[in-house]
């Protein structure tokens, strides 16, 4: 039965994402995706989706590598913060308090048991749009965009994971976030774990990373209004020669409508449509699929596409090769060493 703990958390507040090509990727969030810029510091732009309350919605950072930065989660009251801080540290996970910084107040700094960095913060700051950004409703954050792909809220995040039981484990015990689905593998492991904060079906998410490294970043999903917004986003992503890894679809886990491409810092973006579908019931039991159900392929037959585990950022080594072996269905060997070269 669910407890008041399981609503400690409300959503997903922020993601920071490196990315070596810092020009292009700004191009596709801010031009393409629809989203705007609201400050520049360093080599950090802040970018939100149009219907978000809080400042920014994404960190964009240049780096001469890609992947994940901090994610941030907002809990729900101050009171929420300190207990889930105080089980972060009981857990030996907590980094410890970090000052406010650009849209949030002071956070709580600490990482999954993968190695992903994220923060807990409650007090934040709302956006204030100006005389260019002021919506013709008042009820929502800023005007509609009307361009590109009109990217309105962030929806959830996936982390590849080198130990997906350990991960989940961490958010269903000391995060006390409620699991949604989850796939058991034939030899009693999870193979990816969903977990819910509130009515969505779910916030964050964990996948088994095949090539065995820790601390890798799968995707996070951007929500338009519709599933049609999707269809017209494949059409926009082709003409801008943007990667479509997968989809349009639908899933079978959680039913989500879905476009994943890569952004050209090679990162993995999802626009998902969850529909109507909401879990109402506070204690709504977990789904489990097995791996012989999975391998049936999403809602509609298609098969899941081979490279969703092993593409992941930061690049491993060798990440073109590794992909392009999965997509021949084959596992990846490394090429073995000329002792005569040494």
């Amino acid at each position: 039965m669910a407890s008041h703990e399981n609503f400690d958390l409300a959503h997903l507040g922020g993601i920071e994402l490196f990315t070596p090509k810092f020009e292009e990727s700004l191009h596709f969030f801010r031009d393409i995706l629809a989203m705007r810029e609201v400050a520049r510091i360093g080599d950090s732009s802040y970018l939100r989706c149009w219907d978000e309350y809080q400042l920014y919605t994404l960190k964009l950072t240049a780096s001469d590598t890609n992947g994940v930065g901090r994610t941030l989660f907002r809990a729900t009251s101050p009171e929420a913060l300190e207990r889930r801080v105080a089980a972060i540290e009981k857990a030996g996970l907590g980094h410890g308090w970090r000052d406010p910084e650009v849209g949030v107040g002071r956070s709580y700094e600490f990482e999954d048991p993968d190695g992903h960095l994220m923060g807990l913060y409650y007090d934040t700051e709302h956006y204030v749009p100006d005389e260019l950004d002021t919506p013709a409703l008042k009820n929502q954050a800023s005007a509609f965009p009307g361009r590109g792909v009109n990217a309105r809220r962030m929806d959830h995040i996936n982390y590849l994971a080198s130990d997906v039981n350990a991960a989940g484990e961490f958010w269903r015990d000391v995060m006390m976030s409620r699991e949604s689905e989850r796939v058991r593998l034939d030899d009693g492991g999870y193979g990816a774990w969903w977990f819910r904060f509130q009515q969505k079906s779910y916030d964050v998410v964990y996948s088994d990373d095949w090539t065995g490294e820790r601390g890798r970043f799968h995707h996070f999903a951007i929500a338009p209004d519709t599933r049609e917004d999707i269809l017209k986003a494949a059409d926009i992503f082709l003409e801008n020669k943007i990667h479509i890894e997968f989809g349009p679809y639908k899933h079978a886990i959680n039913q989500t409508f879905f476009i994943y491409v890569w952004e050209p810092g090679g990162n993995r973006i999802e626009l998902a449509n969850a529909g109507a579908r909401l879990i109402l019931d506070p204690d709504w039991p977990v789904v489990e699929w097995s791996q012989a159900e999975r391998a049936k392929g999403q809602a509609w037959g298609a098969k899941t596409v081979p490279t969703f585990h092993t593409h992941g950022t930061p690049f491993v080594e060798n990440q073109e090769e590794i992909d392009a072996a999965a997509m021949r269905g084959e596992a990846y060997k490394k090429p073995e060493k000329d002792e005569r070269s040494e």
